[in-house]
């Protein structure tokens, strides 16, 4: 891991940067009955529209590198927790641009979800990602992520 050190900002005029960011989401085994294609028109469209109007609890974080020049992004939501009603944050989408893995990125954006959250008062930070992305698993694990609740799937034809 590298010692280098990133701005993370609020997105402003990054959503180019950002939808170009979204092929990465599915850059892996995805399962069977799951659309390359359809994932990730489902996941541009998502971010469309928080990008484009901005709801109330939904904050789009911007890496930059020492050249300002960004190289990941990542999505929070504050979300309503389903058994107790504490508030909760939820890391809904993280990216980190190719070229740019494996220099501590994805690793400052998790740091800065977690302050962030912390200074919202959220007691627990959620995630979610597709068993077949070894790489963000092994990111999120490393970091003090562990199963939650686990959501099973049957495709019904």
């Amino acid at each position: 891991m590298s010692d280098r050190h990133f701005l993370i900002r609020l997105a402003e005029d990054d959503d180019d940067f950002i939808l170009g960011l979204v092929p990465r989401f599915v850059d892996f085994t995805l399962p069977a009955w799951r659309k390359r294609h359809e994932c990730i028109e489902g996941i541009r469209a998502d971010l469309v529209h928080h990008l484009d109007d901005q709801p109330p609890n939904s904050f789009l974080f911007v890496a930059e590198d020492e050249d300002g020049q960004p190289v990941g992004f990542m999505h929070l939501q504050k979300t309503q927790d389903f058994f107790n009603g504490r508030t909760n944050c939820h890391i809904s989408d993280l990216a980190v641009a190719p070229g740019h893995e494996g220099q501590g990125v994805g690793r400052a954006l998790l740091a800065h979800a977690e302050q962030w959250a912390r200074e919202h008062r959220c007691a627990l930070m959620t995630l979610a990602v597709f068993p077949g992305n070894e790489r963000a698993r092994t990111l999120y694990e490393s970091n003090g992520y562990d199963a939650d609740l686990l959501r099973l799937a049957k495709p019904l034809r």
